[in-house]
């Protein structure tokens, strides 16, 4: 995977798992899916990937396997759901919700790229313009570039740190850190957690379809949902499971499942439709996680526009009082 995935990018891939989706779901075989978008693929980067994946495939391997052995082409999140949807013999729905998963996650940068394009030119406009009158009369171009880029490739390696921190491609232990810091932050933390239960609820809903026993499903479920914090709730539930309490019951003691959820699933659970309670909660918690993203990609770049207005009204200010200060000092007033 590069290092900044753009939303052209997010696009090719939601297109990638949209054909498979379509081609499986008119019950065309996986070989035969993939090699129909090795000669068609969304992107000429993707056939040396699905060339190597039929491979595998071909070699005997599962879908699952031939993945890992790919190489990190897809992030571990989208293999653990495959391998779901492979245990579960719902590979056409696990492909569908990776499609909207990326059309939106595409949806949301673009978003935020666009609406970040002129609090980031301002930003670079008053960096190059407030130091410039002092270089006009000293003509000290060294210090002119020590007050520019000595401001600006600080804030790149950030981004690049930030953007290199937030991708899916790292092991477990980094992407519990990068939870762990971003489940506090108001909108996104929830936001991310919605979605990571709204995928969580999509396995589950797949995995009992297919007659998966309950605590094997809920297992793979919670690794499908790409949240370590999640994951390792779930698995920690083993023994008391073991012991003979219901799922439900475990669910409504871990904090880590709102109320809604554990109630919903408590009622499927009483009910004997679990895997209409899953739908549900897939829906809801999918509808309320894109919204509340949505929300971060609309005022992120608001709070960043407002803190470039307030930094050039301080120098503003701070260049009037100094020009104010040199007239009084010289006898002017």
């Amino acid at each position: 995977m590069p290092l900044i995935v753009t939303p052209g990018q997010f696009a090719q891939r939601a297109e990638f798992y949209h054909q498979l989706a379509q081609l499986t779901s008119a019950g065309i075989g996986l070989p035969r899916a993939l090699e129909q978008l090795q000669r068609h693929p969304p992107a000429r980067s993707f056939r040396g990937p699905i060339r190597r994946l039929l491979q595998h495939i071909n070699a005997g391997n599962t879908f699952t396997e031939s993945l890992q052995l790919t190489g990190g082409w897809l992030p571990a999140f989208d293999i653990a759901l495959l391998d779901a949807g492979e245990h579960s013999g719902r590979l056409d729905a696990c492909f569908k919700l990776l499609a909207d998963y990326y059309n939106d996650r595409a949806r949301i940068t673009r978003q935020m790229v666009a609406d970040l394009a002129y609090p980031v030119a301002l930003l670079h406009l008053a960096i190059f313009i407030f130091p410039f009158a002092k270089f006009f009369m000293s003509g000290n171009l060294s210090a002119y570039l020590a007050q520019t880029f000595g401001v600006l490739l600080p804030l790149y390696a950030v981004v690049v740190a930030m953007i290199y921190a937030g991708q899916s491609k790292h092991g477990e232990r980094w992407r519990a850190w990068v939870e762990a810091i971003l489940h506090p932050i108001p909108m996104l933390g929830t936001g991310r957690h919605y979605l990571a239960l709204s995928r969580l609820a999509a396995a589950l809903e797949a995995l009992i379809n297919a007659g998966v026993t309950i605590i094997e499903a809920w297992g793979l479920a919670a690794t499908a949902s790409g949240s370590p914090a999640l994951r390792r709730a779930v698995h920690a539930w083993k023994p008391r499971l073991g012991a003979g309490e219901t799922p439900a019951e475990v669910v409504r003691a871990c904090p880590r499942f709102p109320e809604t959820f554990a109630n919903l699933y408590s009622s499927g659970e009483i009910s004997g439709k679990l895997d209409e309670t899953m739908r549900q909660l897939r829906r809801i918690y999918q509808e309320e996680g894109t919204r509340k993203l949505h929300a971060v990609a609309q005022w992120v770049p608001r709070f960043i526009y407002l803190a470039v207005a307030l930094m050039i009204a301080y120098r503003v200010v701070q260049f009037w009082t100094g020009y104010f200060k040199q007239v009084q000092d010289a006898g002017g007033f």
